[in-house]
């Protein structure tokens, strides 16, 4: 039996293997994981919420006989409802808000054995690619505690890269999965729209943004969760293309010669950090070393032609879509809690982005819809070509914490700052298709450089192929960030 700081470098599978096996009990890796989250949270602040004491009895009680039965887990302080445990998204609004009922996601988690020990921080409402809250301080990387873990599932991220627990829940609405599993260094696949359901509260979330998953330490784990959570639910109005097997049984199975763009230009222009450059050249250049037929491409303008000159409509759409879906739901969460919406009660830059969302009309979010639909359609034809493309995830090694930093005057300047650093995901949020960020790349100064694969809609099962052979050629388990396990 390994010993108990083993388990830590331990993914789920193989610690759910020693509890099928009956080498160790579930409250023994629970414990443990306790005990790790005790002694790393002080220094990286990733969990926010300790659910301890549910743990331990849940750990002692009958467990569903899933596929990580027994495996200590985090959830998001943003998403997914978890009956009983405190829910504040990082806002002071909702600092007392405790859902009274488990989202889908959560019971298929409880199903699959996950013994939830506590809530991991996120930026105020998800909104920012840092995980920096007033409400509960900022989360710190555990490759450099005065660097950002990313956002908005940064507290997950940092607590999966730490060795706190082997995978977290997470979800991305505009590279929230992606962007923390960077400046992590940990796996981050963003499922397809709807690949997950949101029921009951949600059929979709900004007209399908929004999409539910994990951050995990092995390719395995995101593939057999995603097993155990996929799936629509009845009344859900659309779902993804169902897989032709278990996402596990792709892990392994070789992925063929696939054709393979890849590409560092941003659509606006914006400069790209030449570390995140070479880590896309490097991945381009293992891809083609394992027998891919790789091809590099200019920015969507070579990509498709159409959707490039439709760019300045598509930023406008999805600022549409995300500041009417912030309003919507601060306004239904200020009629679930009784409160009034003000300015005091929120950040700068959320106050900003509310005040904006309310803007728009009706009419103006449904142009907004169809216009993302239109360039969808014209970014798949690209896919038409190539089996998947590889860009950066983001546009700089992660940056210090208070880079996003807003006062009621610089707006502005710090929303121009967040788009700066992200330019690459977001859209792959209004088209839906799968995406996912490997640590394959660390940079002079010892910080993980995430790099984005996406694949067509519908299509993880590439994804997982290929993230499995990268996996096995440029391992990345044995790195450990100076805070961890």
């Amino acid at each position: 039996m390994p010993n108990q700081d083993d388990f830590a470098y331990l993914d789920a599978t193989a610690q759910a293997e020693l509890v099928r096996s009956k080498e160790v009990k579930p409250v023994e890796l629970v414990e443990a994981a306790i005990e790790r989250v005790e002694r790393l949270n002080p220094d990286l602040n990733a969990v926010i919420t300790p659910l301890f004491d549910q743990a331990r009895e849940a750990a002692g009680g009958k467990i569903p006989d899933g596929p990580f039965r027994g495996v200590p887990f985090l959830m998001k302080d943003i998403g997914a409802y978890y009956a009983g445990a405190p829910m504040a998204m990082g806002a002071a609004l909702l600092r007392d808000f405790v859902p009274d009922h488990d989202s889908e996601l959560t019971i298929r988690f409880k199903k699959a054995g996950l013994i939830t020990l506590g809530k991991t921080n996120t930026p105020e409402f998800g909104l920012l690619p840092t995980t920096e809250p007033h409400l509960f301080g900022p989360s710190r990387n555990p490759w450099n505690t005065e660097r950002t873990t990313g956002g908005s599932s940064g507290g997950s991220s940092a607590a999966v890269a730490a060795g706190m627990v082997p995978m977290a829940h997470a979800n991305d609405g505009g590279g929230s999965i992606r962007i923390p599993a960077s400046c992590c260094g940990i796996f981050g696949l963003k499922p397809t729209r709807a690949r997950n359901s949101l029921a009951p509260d949600f059929g979709d979330m900004m007209s399908g943004l929004v999409i539910e998953h994990a951050v995990t330490r092995s390719v395995r784990d995101s593939a057999a969760l995603l097993d155990a959570t996929a799936g629509p639910v009845a009344g859900d109005p659309y779902w993804a293309p169902p897989p032709a097997r278990p996402f596990l049984e792709e892990v392994g199975v070789d992925p063929g010669r696939l054709r393979i763009a890849f590409s560092t230009d941003t659509v606006t222009g914006t400069p790209v950090h030449a570390d995140c450059v070479a880590a896309v050249q490097d991945a381009a250049r293992l891809c083609e070393g394992l027998g891919h037929e790789v091809v590099e491409v200019g920015s969507m303008v070579e990509m498709a032609p159409e959707a490039a000159q439709s760019q300045g409509l598509l930023e406008h759409a999805f600022t549409v879509l995300w500041t009417g879906g912030l309003a919507s739901t601060i306004n239904g969460l200020a009629l679930l809690t009784g409160q009034s919406p003000s300015a005091e009660n929120f950040e700068p830059l959320t106050w900003a982005l509310y005040e904006q969302g309310r803007e728009f009309s009706a009419s103006d979010y449904i142009i907004g819809v169809q216009m993302m639909q239109r360039v969808a359609r014209l970014i798949a034809a690209f896919f038409m070509d190539y089996d998947l493309l590889i860009t950066p995830v983001l546009g700089s090694p992660p940056v210090p914490l208070g880079t996003f930093d807003a006062t009621r005057e610089n707006t502005e300047q710090a929303w121009e700052r967040v788009v700066q650093f992200a330019p690459f995901t977001s859209i792959f949020n209004a088209t839906g298709q799968p995406a996912m960020s490997m640590p394959l790349f660390w940079n002079d100064e010892g910080l993980p450089i995430g790099t984005h694969f996406v694949g067509r809609f519908g299509d993880e099962a590439t994804l997982f192929r290929l993230a499995a052979q990268l996996e096995e050629a440029r391992p990345w388990a044995a790195r450990r960030p100076p805070v961890s396990a």
